[in-house]
């Protein structure tokens, strides 16, 4: 779609792409993502789009920060000379130290400006804040409820210790970049591998019971796997356990056993 042609936006950070979210880009033509310097999120920038399927256009924040509510606006109407319609969440700010709210918004764009009402899924909030929060708690499928859909990592593979297809069992190790990590422990998984997503059991945190070292890796169940890929995807769908230290590789060894097995019994119960 060419920029000029475009009479409708919406604008947030849209960290997640959430249900909230998908209450304001479902009204309009592209969407503008005013991105933030944060160090973790839910979905990066560059994955963003791929949850949004329409035009996508990101204005950095360092860019726009010292603009005056009527700058940015001109600025807005600059880059798309053709709006008609700009739709927003309840608690949309804009200008330097948001000093622009969503009745400036109405008195500096002339046109329709649509304000989408605050989204709510069992008595709570439906905000990127919220789903950090759970994430990084461990509680996963809450978080999955509120993105309406399973929460993804992407990662390049790297060299793990060794010790798992000598000793353990064999892993994938990743190394992500910009994501909230969920809480250390082990989960039930899906990893992504050449396009086709497989069940998996991943455990986050740091090797208590053997190096110390943090890890991220993730255990296909019952395939065995030639990785051709230098970067794979997690999604994560349910927290099994935490992170516990064992006496002996042989002790290790037999919980990570009872996690497959656990892993098998609740895919089975998933899938009905």
């Amino acid at each position: 779609m060419n920029i000029r042609s475009i009479k409708s936006i919406a604008i947030g950070s849209f960290d997640g792409i959430h249900q909230g979210h998908m209450k304001l880009i479902q009204q309009v033509d592209a969407v503008v993502i005013i991105e933030k310097k944060n160090k973790e999120f839910i979905t990066p920038g560059y994955k963003r789009w791929e949850f949004i399927k329409k035009p996508s256009f990101f204005y950095n924040i360092s860019n726009i920060f010292s603009m005056t509510p009527k700058e940015f606006i001109e600025s807005l109407l600059k880059d798309f000379p053709f709006l008609e319609k700009i739709v927003v969440g309840y608690d949309f700010y804009f200008g330097h130290q948001k000093t622009g709210d969503t009745s400036t918004l109405r008195k500096l764009f002339k046109k329709d400006v649509i304000v989408v009402d605050e989204f709510k899924l069992d008595a709570v909030s439906v905000h990127s804040k919220v789903i950090k929060s759970l994430i990084s708690s461990g509680e996963i499928k809450k978080a999955n409820k509120f993105l309406n859909r399973e929460y993804e990592m992407q990662g390049m593979v790297i060299k793990g210790q060794g010790l798992g297809a000598k000793e353990l069992v064999p892993t994938i190790n990743l190394k992500v970049y910009n994501y909230i990590l969920p809480k250390d422990g082990v989960y039930l998984t899906k990893t992504k591998i050449e396009n086709e997503w497989l069940w998996s059991v991943s455990f986050i945190g740091k090797r208590v019971s053997t190096d110390g070292s943090f890890a991220i890796e993730t255990h296909i169940i019952d395939r065995d796997i030639t990785l051709r890929e230098d970067e794979i995807e997690i999604a994560f769908v349910d927290f099994m356990r935490d992170n516990h230290r064992f006496e002996s590789l042989d002790k290790l060894k037999m919980q990570i056993h009872r996690d497959i097995n656990h892993c098998k019994e609740m895919i089975e119960a998933y899938e009905g």
